[in-house]
């Protein structure tokens, strides 16, 4: 017999318990208690419908209160509901504001609303209260790192030097909160996690922080690599922008050499269309005339192939609005109540 039909079995015992649960409450005055135990069965069957409903009367008592609100917050975490969720959780915050299950569950759903400045403050106190947290801590400095706010991220992250030596993930937010900062520190840890991970984005990252360091001939290895690995695939960066970094760099670099004029010209040939990022280059004083009238070429070139794309797209929006204008309109209800419905009926 397998795991299904064991799962399976073990549904029918529960679904028969509850059954009979109910039986009895019925002939009895059910207490809240016995609410919350048929709603985290239900629960725990992933029926959050059914739990939803019995919680909620499990709520009416006082001892049932925060745990029925509790789960309540989980079920609608669950079903994707993060607005309702957090009211869930910050309810129970209100009465009692040093909760620790309810201000990690509070701050990791104000993530996901987006409110990064509420989920800020809740971490703050939650940290406060378990500051041992790994887990905590970095889900507060990837909260701060969202806000911009780099060294606050960093300093974060340096409480937990165990996590940043086992957990790539952490090691990773602090390459880049201390490369946010330009800090020449970033590159030992992007090395140290390149070392056990693939990910071309963030080698793509490491190259970077090597080029602001002027660590040239390690950044153009870099990018080269990278060129060589690319598939194509969507969750890689654009080969055109690869490709203008090592133009870029071969310019200021190696400014004698044509190779970076060849690569710009590939860039572009690839979809890089940053006119603006060329004419920086091109008005750079690092860059000679001879290498300043090419980027001139290749900007003129690209300006015409954006005309010519405008052009191209002009005739498809004139005949969108065309079509918008002969489309026939309804005529509105001589009652203006019937228009409209009212989101609860």
């Amino acid at each position: 017999m397998n795991r299904k039909f064991f799962f399976s079995l073990f549904s029918i015992l529960i679904l028969c318990c509850i059954s009979a649960f109910i039986a009895s409450c019925a002939g009895n005055a059910a207490s809240a208690q016995e609410y919350f135990s048929i709603g985290m069965a239900y629960y725990e069957l992933g029926k959050f419908d059914e739990a939803e409903k019995w919680l909620n009367r499990a709520k009416s008592a006082d001892r049932t209160l925060a745990a029925s609100q509790y789960n309540l917050g989980r079920i609608a975490f669950e079903t994707q509901k993060y607005g309702e969720a957090a009211k869930h959780f910050e309810d129970i915050l209100k009465k009692d504001p040093d909760n620790v299950l309810a201000l990690k569950a509070a701050a990791y759903t104000r993530i996901k609303t987006g409110d990064i400045e509420i989920a800020d403050r809740h971490y703050k106190r939650l940290l406060e209260l378990v500051p041992e947290s790994a887990d905590d801590g970095y889900n507060h400095a990837l909260v701060l790192y969202a806000m911009e706010r780099y060294g606050e991220s960093e300093k974060v992250l340096e409480k937990y030097r165990i996590a940043l030596q086992e957990n790539s993930d952490v090691l990773l937010l602090y390459a880049r909160s201390q490369k946010a900062q330009g800090k020449a520190e970033a590159i030992d840890n992007y090395d140290q996690w390149l070392k056990t991970n693939t990910g071309l984005n963030v080698r793509y990252e490491y190259a970077q922080i090597l080029e602001s360091q002027e660590l040239y001939a390690r950044a153009l290895e870099e990018y080269r690599l990278i060129i060589s690995e690319l598939r194509g695939n969507q969750d890689e960066p654009k080969r055109g922008d690869i490709r203008f970094a090592l133009a870029r760099l071969l310019l200021i670099a190696d400014s004698d050499s044509a190779e970076g004029i060849t690569e710009m010209e590939a860039a572009v040939k690839d979809g890089f269309e940053d006119i603006e990022a060329v004419e920086e280059i091109m008005n750079s004083d690092k860059t000679d005339a001879a290498r300043r009238e090419s980027l001139r070429n290749i900007i003129n070139s690209m300006q015409r192939a954006a005309e010519e794309k405008s052009k191209a797209q002009e005739p498809a929006a004139e005949e969108n609005i065309e079509t918008e204008q002969e489309e026939p309109t309804e005529t509105p209800s001589e009652d203006p109540k019937s228009d409209s419905k009212t989101d609860i009926e």
